[in-house]
């Protein structure tokens, strides 16, 4: 049994491992692809989106609060909305998918974050 190495990361805690470190060659493409992977499919259709990399981070960050709002209303309202229609032992299942849905988009939403300060030449914040 191998084990792969971990990726190296190339930016601050949550930087997406996808996309390389300002300054390094063409990272802006790279951010505006996993961007573009973020998004629903329709932005790929928008030049003004494919063309300025730091509007396509702007609107996908309203997206991605977009879904996070969806995702509380979603998950204040499950029980009520589905008790009446799935077997009780469905209801952990149903909670766990909404956290870890939670878990991914305040992943993304701090890579968004990230990218779009990179974009606008602002350094990384530091965390504590």
């Amino acid at each position: 049994m191998s084990v792969e190495p971990r990726a190296h990361r190339h930016g601050p805690p949550g930087w997406p491992q996808e996309v390389p470190p300002p300054g390094a060659g063409e990272w802006e493409l790279a951010a505006s692809a996993w961007l573009l992977d973020q998004a629903p499919p329709e932005y790929r259709g928008y030049p003004p989106l494919r063309h300025h990399p730091l509007l396509l981070a702007w609107l996908v960050g309203h997206h991605v609060d977009a879904q996070r709002e969806a995702l509380r209303r979603a998950t204040a309202s499950a029980r009520v909305d589905l008790s009446a229609h799935l077997p009780p032992e469905v209801a952990p299942r149903v909670f766990d998918v909404l956290e870890r849905e939670d878990l991914r988009l305040r992943r993304v939403a701090r890579a968004v974050d990230l990218l779009q300060r990179s974009l606008r030449g602002e350094g990384a914040v530091p965390r504590l």
